[in-house]
Protein backbone atom coordinates (compact mmCIF):
# COMPACT_ATOMS: atom_id res chain seq x y z
CA UNK A 1 0.00 0.00 0.00
CA UNK A 2 1.00 3.46 -0.96
CA UNK A 3 0.13 6.56 0.89
CA UNK A 4 -0.07 9.98 -1.67
CA UNK A 5 -0.05 13.19 0.64
CA UNK A 6 -2.37 15.90 -1.23
CA UNK A 7 -1.88 19.51 -0.76
CA UNK A 8 -4.51 19.61 2.47
CA UNK A 9 -2.43 17.29 4.84
CA UNK A 10 -5.78 15.43 6.33
CA UNK A 11 -6.65 14.49 2.55
CA UNK A 12 -5.05 11.23 1.10
CA UNK A 13 -4.55 9.45 -1.97
CA UNK A 14 -4.26 5.38 -1.02
CA UNK A 15 -2.80 3.39 -3.73
CA UNK A 16 -3.78 0.34 -2.90
CA UNK A 17 -1.20 -3.40 -3.54
CA UNK A 18 -2.58 -5.52 -6.52
CA UNK A 19 -1.78 -8.98 -7.65
CA UNK A 20 -2.27 -8.76 -11.45
CA UNK A 21 -1.91 -11.91 -13.45
CA UNK A 22 -3.62 -13.74 -16.42
CA UNK A 23 -6.56 -14.20 -14.89
CA UNK A 24 -7.09 -10.75 -13.32
CA UNK A 25 -6.37 -9.00 -10.03
CA UNK A 26 -7.13 -9.03 -6.27
CA UNK A 27 -6.57 -6.13 -4.25
CA UNK A 28 -7.62 -5.32 -0.73
CA UNK A 29 -9.89 -2.42 -0.40
CA UNK A 30 -9.88 -1.89 3.01
CA UNK A 31 -7.64 -3.89 6.39
CA UNK A 32 -8.12 -2.09 9.86
CA UNK A 33 -4.87 -3.05 11.20
CA UNK A 34 -2.82 -2.31 8.07
CA UNK A 35 -5.09 1.09 7.33
CA UNK A 36 -4.46 1.92 11.12
CA UNK A 37 -0.65 1.86 10.76
CA UNK A 38 -1.06 4.87 8.33
CA UNK A 39 -3.10 7.06 10.73
CA UNK A 40 -6.03 6.14 8.92
CA UNK A 41 -9.81 6.35 10.93
CA UNK A 42 -10.60 2.11 11.27
CA UNK A 43 -14.65 3.37 12.89
CA UNK A 44 -16.17 2.91 9.63
CA UNK A 45 -19.95 2.14 9.73
CA UNK A 46 -21.81 2.64 7.00
CA UNK A 47 -20.72 1.37 3.45
CA UNK A 48 -22.65 3.14 0.16
CA UNK A 49 -22.41 2.86 -3.35
CA UNK A 50 -23.60 5.44 -5.80
CA UNK A 51 -24.10 4.97 -9.50
CA UNK A 52 -24.05 7.83 -12.33
CA UNK A 53 -24.07 8.34 -15.45
CA UNK A 54 -21.80 10.72 -17.34
CA UNK A 55 -21.98 14.28 -16.27
CA UNK A 56 -23.28 13.55 -13.58
CA UNK A 57 -22.12 15.86 -10.41
CA UNK A 58 -22.73 14.84 -6.84
CA UNK A 59 -21.93 17.72 -4.12
CA UNK A 60 -20.86 19.38 -2.47
CA UNK A 61 -21.84 17.81 0.12
CA UNK A 62 -21.60 17.50 4.19
CA UNK A 63 -22.75 16.53 7.17
CA UNK A 64 -22.92 18.97 10.49
CA UNK A 65 -22.74 18.03 13.23
CA UNK A 66 -22.24 13.83 12.90
CA UNK A 67 -19.86 14.86 10.09
CA UNK A 68 -18.76 11.87 7.67
CA UNK A 69 -14.99 10.95 6.93
CA UNK A 70 -15.53 9.08 3.60
CA UNK A 71 -12.85 6.44 1.75
CA UNK A 72 -13.77 6.79 -1.41
CA UNK A 73 -13.18 4.83 -4.85
CA UNK A 74 -14.32 3.63 -8.31
CA UNK A 75 -15.37 0.15 -9.11
CA UNK A 76 -16.47 0.84 -12.88
CA UNK A 77 -15.67 3.86 -15.05
CA UNK A 78 -13.83 7.37 -13.99
CA UNK A 79 -14.65 10.55 -11.68
CA UNK A 80 -13.22 13.87 -10.75
CA UNK A 81 -13.64 13.59 -7.10
CA UNK A 82 -12.87 16.31 -4.52
CA UNK A 83 -12.95 17.80 -1.20
CA UNK A 84 -12.99 21.49 0.22
CA UNK A 85 -12.15 22.35 3.67
CA UNK A 86 -14.57 23.76 5.28
CA UNK A 87 -13.71 23.78 8.74
CA UNK A 88 -13.99 27.22 10.32
CA UNK A 89 -10.53 28.28 11.98
CA UNK A 90 -8.46 25.66 9.79
CA UNK A 91 -4.91 26.98 8.11
CA UNK A 92 -6.64 25.77 4.61
CA UNK A 93 -10.08 26.65 4.91
CA UNK A 94 -11.79 27.09 1.69
CA UNK A 95 -9.12 24.69 -0.17
CA UNK A 96 -9.66 22.14 -2.08
CA UNK A 97 -7.77 19.01 -3.77
CA UNK A 98 -9.23 16.76 -6.31
CA UNK A 99 -8.29 13.74 -7.79
CA UNK A 100 -9.40 11.09 -10.88
CA UNK A 101 -10.54 7.75 -9.28
CA UNK A 102 -11.09 5.36 -11.90
CA UNK A 103 -11.45 1.60 -11.58
CA UNK A 104 -7.96 1.47 -13.82
CA UNK A 105 -5.79 3.46 -11.60
CA UNK A 106 -7.41 1.89 -8.18
CA UNK A 107 -6.82 4.49 -6.08
CA UNK A 108 -8.96 5.73 -2.96
CA UNK A 109 -9.47 8.69 -1.29
CA UNK A 110 -9.91 9.59 2.57
CA UNK A 111 -11.74 12.45 2.73
CA UNK A 112 -11.95 13.52 6.37
CA UNK A 113 -15.02 14.77 8.57
CA UNK A 114 -15.38 18.22 8.02
CA UNK A 115 -15.13 18.27 4.35
CA UNK A 116 -17.38 18.67 1.83
CA UNK A 117 -17.32 16.32 -0.77
CA UNK A 118 -18.62 16.40 -4.68
CA UNK A 119 -17.80 14.25 -7.74
CA UNK A 120 -17.96 14.54 -11.77
CA UNK A 121 -18.20 11.63 -13.60
CA UNK A 122 -15.67 11.68 -17.20
CA UNK A 123 -16.80 8.21 -17.81
CA UNK A 124 -20.27 7.06 -20.00
CA UNK A 125 -20.64 5.59 -16.33
CA UNK A 126 -19.58 5.34 -12.70
CA UNK A 127 -20.20 2.88 -9.92
CA UNK A 128 -18.47 4.32 -6.45
CA UNK A 129 -18.32 2.60 -3.43
CA UNK A 130 -16.90 4.78 -0.19
CA UNK A 131 -16.98 3.84 3.26
CA UNK A 132 -17.85 6.76 5.71
CA UNK A 133 -17.15 7.21 9.45
CA UNK A 134 -20.53 8.33 10.69
CA UNK A 135 -24.07 7.00 9.21
CA UNK A 136 -26.61 9.26 7.01
CA UNK A 137 -27.98 11.74 8.91
CA UNK A 138 -31.10 13.74 6.46
CA UNK A 139 -31.06 16.47 9.70
CA UNK A 140 -27.83 17.19 9.15
CA UNK A 141 -27.33 17.04 5.65
CA UNK A 142 -25.69 20.38 3.95
CA UNK A 143 -24.47 21.49 0.82
CA UNK A 144 -22.08 24.42 -1.09
CA UNK A 145 -22.97 25.18 -4.50
CA UNK A 146 -20.93 22.97 -6.83
CA UNK A 147 -19.22 25.80 -8.92
CA UNK A 148 -19.31 28.97 -5.96
CA UNK A 149 -16.22 31.49 -7.28
CA UNK A 150 -14.77 31.64 -3.81
CA UNK A 151 -13.67 28.03 -4.77
CA UNK A 152 -13.18 28.13 -7.86
CA UNK A 153 -13.17 24.22 -8.30
CA UNK A 154 -11.70 23.40 -11.75
CA UNK A 155 -13.98 20.91 -12.87
CA UNK A 156 -13.42 19.26 -16.06
CA UNK A 157 -17.16 20.25 -17.05
CA UNK A 158 -18.13 18.40 -20.45
CA UNK A 159 -22.05 18.14 -19.74
CA UNK A 160 -23.66 18.47 -16.62
CA UNK A 161 -26.47 17.07 -14.69
CA UNK A 162 -27.17 18.23 -11.55
CA UNK A 163 -29.87 17.04 -8.84
CA UNK A 164 -32.58 19.88 -8.08
CA UNK A 165 -31.00 19.83 -4.43
CA UNK A 166 -27.27 20.34 -5.25
CA UNK A 167 -28.32 22.97 -7.97
CA UNK A 168 -30.01 25.30 -5.25
CA UNK A 169 -26.93 25.04 -2.53
CA UNK A 170 -26.01 28.12 -1.16
CA UNK A 171 -21.98 30.03 -1.48
CA UNK A 172 -20.13 28.92 1.07
CA UNK A 173 -19.66 32.83 2.48
CA UNK A 174 -23.60 32.82 2.54
CA UNK A 175 -23.62 29.75 4.97
CA UNK A 176 -24.20 30.72 8.56
CA UNK A 177 -20.86 29.94 10.55
CA UNK A 178 -23.17 27.82 12.92
CA UNK A 179 -24.04 25.06 10.14
CA UNK A 180 -20.05 24.91 9.42
CA UNK A 181 -17.73 21.94 10.84
CA UNK A 182 -15.04 23.62 13.50
CA UNK A 183 -11.37 22.84 13.13
CA UNK A 184 -9.63 21.42 16.09
CA UNK A 185 -6.28 20.59 16.10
Amino acid sequence: MKIIQTKLPEVIIIEPQVFEDTRGFFMETWNQFRYAEYGLPTNFVQDNLSYSSKGVLRGLHFQNPEAQGKLVYVLEGEIWDTAVDIRIGSPTFRQWVSVVLSAENRRQLYIPAGFAHGFYVTSDKALCAYKCTNLYNAQTECGIIWNDPDLNIEWPIDSLKLSEKDQNYPRLKDMDPHLLPQYHQ
